[in-house]
């Protein structure tokens, strides 16, 4: 890869029920914390309450796109955190999630309208990817093609979502998604935001700026047999996308040292994985030993992959990393899946 091809991810921000910031959340995910805890008020079909990540700094009674707005506001300050000043080339591209029961109406319109405001930072472009789990690797994708096109350009990708409203909390305890007493292989529904500010090798420079991670590769693919319906999900999906990052690793005979992903404890999506690695083992150190935070910060769909980059990050800065090669992966309800590969230095030793 020239340096003209090379994609920095020179900053991160996080906002989880675990963490208010990006070390925080990495801290809690390492020390295996969670916030699961009782809903205030909402039951599930059996009679039970129902067992959510909340975050505890909101009310339960923000609801609709100020909820989504809270958690998205800070994430996205922490990851402008590195420019010491504006930058009028930063295009923002935000992960939210597909449609769905109980879903604010107008959510990707009133984002890009609200969220700039909040942030207090000028965009010169501004997209909404409504992709889930998989929407901030998607939106890597479209960062590196503006990028690539304009080295100069800075872009701020990320997800925000919430499992939270009540309408959506039914619609999942309807469908057999709800982790509970009667469906031990549901999940736990969460709320987060993540974002992460990405620039090439030549910005790098210019701003004198420290990178925190490279993105050697990304790839999107679409499954067709899809959760929730009538046919088999064999990993056709995610092997695929799976194959694609791994062509980057042909020519050096490099295996994948650490593994962070969206399992979420649903069979469905543990079936897939096992499918896909079954046909990628060579690519693998230990396809057994990987990162499923969901059962730390519940299921945060859409903020899923920038997350996930801030626990990859954070690992290789504090020294703790199982190496510098990581890969990580999500996979939407409605049929995108995604793989990116990271390569992380070491920036403190513990």
């Amino acid at each position: 890869m020239s340096s003209n091809e090379i994609i920095n991810i020179i900053g991160i921000g996080a906002r989880t029920t675990i963490g208010a910031t990006a070390p925080l959340t990495a801290s809690a995910v390492r020390a295996g914390i969670n916030c699961f805890a009782e809903h205030p008020y909402m039951i599930d079909k059996i009679g039970e309450p129902m067992i959510v990540a909340m975050d505890n700094e909101l009310s339960e009674e923000l609801l609709g796109i100020e909820r989504f707005l809270q958690l998205a506001t800070p994430a996205a300050q922490e990851a402008l955190t590195p420019l010491k000043q504006s930058n009028p080339n930063i295009t923002l591209i935000i992960g939210l999630p597909p449609k769905r029961i109980g879903l604010p109406a107008h959510l990707a319109t009133e984002i890009a309208q609200q969220l700039p405001n909040k942030i207090k930072c000028t965009f010169d472009q501004i997209k909404t990817i409504a992709g889930g789990h998989a929407s901030a690797l998607l939106a890597i994708e479209q960062a590196i093609q503006i990028i690539q096109q304009n080295p100069a350009q800075l872009c701020l990708i990320g997800g925000v979502d919430s499992y939270l409203q009540p309408e959506t909390l039914e619609w999942l305890d309807y469908n057999q998604h709800l982790h509970s007493t009667a469906n031990r292989y549901g999940f736990i529904p969460g709320e987060a935001a993540g974002f992460c500010l990405l620039a090439s090798q030549q910005t790098v420079h210019q701003l004198s700026l420290k990178p925190l991670a490279q993105i050697l590769a990304v790839a999107s693919t679409q499954e067709k047999n899809c959760i929730n319906t009538d046919t088999v999900c064999i990993g056709e999906g995610l092997s695929a996308a799976f194959s694609n990052v791994f062509q980057t690793l042909k020519p050096s005979n490099r295996q994948i040292e650490q593994i962070f992903c969206d399992l979420n404890g649903e069979r469905y999506r543990a079936d897939e994985y096992g499918f896909s690695v079954l046909r990628t083992r060579e690519f693998f150190v230990d396809p057994g030993k990987f990162m499923a935070p969901a059962d730390c910060w519940g299921d945060v769909g859409a903020a899923t992959g920038a997350l996930l980059i801030n626990l990859i990050t954070t690992a290789a800065a504090k020294g703790y990393a199982q190496g510098e090669l990581s890969l990580l992966w999500a996979s939407s309800e409605s049929g995108e899946r995604s793989a990116a590969l990271l390569q992380a230095q070491p920036l403190i030793k513990e």
